[in-house]
């Protein structure tokens, strides 16, 4: 069954968004930028996306859709290794990355357009780090933690690492900064594989 024109056309706007975001950063995308890229004037852009915030939470979204499957654990459930890897290709994708911060950084702000998506991404993420923690620990981290109460720290290591890597990407290595989480979590350097 074929998606209606306006369906593809927003789809087709993401992906220049994501383009642009990868070639000229936060900062430098723009609507006219991104309208010029899929033929449309910056008013005819409006007509999908009222405004630049509604266009990089589209993203953002569309970012969290790819990252996790549609947004739900498959029937393995997820394991810290998925995470490893999610972190080894945010390495490679700075722009995706700076707008996440950037648009983070802002959307604590009262009032912000960003803020009501940010916190329930934040609900939902923190359930499924509690899953993944869960399948791989059960009920008990090796430090004696609950899933549920490390969940928000394994959540603020992944996004603190990417405010660090963003602001000194030469003196910080995110994927090996998290892979050190991950030995701390399973107990450290002495802590069982899995």
């Amino acid at each position: 069954m074929a998606r209606p024109r306006g369906v593809e056309r927003r789809a087709e706007i993401l992906r220049a968004t994501i383009e642009v975001i990868a070639e000229r950063g936060y900062r430098g995308t723009t609507l006219g930028a991104v309208a010029e890229r899929v033929g449309l004037t910056q008013q005819g852009l409006l007509h999908y996306f009222p405004t630049k915030e509604a266009l990089l939470l589209a993203v953002m979204d569309e970012r969290d859709q790819w990252d996790t499957g549609g947004g739900s654990r498959g029937a393995d459930g997820w394991r810290l290794e998925l995470l490893t890897s999610m972190v080894d290709y945010n390495a490679m994708r700075p722009g995706i990355v700076q707008t996440f911060s950037a648009l983070l950084g802002e959307s604590v702000t009262e009032g912000h357009p960003a803020g009501e998506f940010f916190t329930r991404r934040y609900v939902q993420v923190r359930g499924n780090m509690a899953g993944v923690l869960r399948d791989e620990f059960g009920d008990r981290l090796p430090s004696g933690l609950t899933p549920e109460q490390t969940a928000p720290l394994l959540v603020a290591v992944m996004d603190g690492l990417q405010y660090q890597w963003l602001l000194a990407p030469e003196a910080v290595d995110m994927p090996e900064a998290f892979r050190a989480f991950v030995t701390l979590l399973r107990g450290g350097a002495e802590g069982p594989e899995r």
